[in-house]
């Protein structure tokens, strides 16, 4: 298993805190654990246990999705190169 990036799509802002659409970016680590990068005018970065815990606090029942970001790994791997 390796680490996976998604990204938190929201659909209907029920706080009108976050607006819609691309509300944050995150990564789900090999042992389960969550970093997430909340974007627009405020941004943050929180540390979670599990995915479950992001969305039962963030999932406005329902109304954020999960939308995973599958890279080839040739391709994420060549643009990282700079960083050797």
């Amino acid at each position: 298993m390796r680490p996976r990036t998604f990204e938190l799509v929201r659909y209907q802002d029920l706080s009108g805190v976050s607006g819609t659409g691309v509300v944050a970016e995150g990564c789900v680590f090999t042992d389960g654990s969550v970093a997430l990068r909340w974007r627009g005018s405020n941004p943050a970065t929180a540390v979670w246990p599990d995915l479950e815990s992001v969305l039962a606090v963030h999932g406005h029942q329902g109304a954020t999705e999960v939308r995973w970001l599958e890279y080839e790994l040739s391709r994420g791997w060549a643009g990282a190169r700079h960083l050797r």
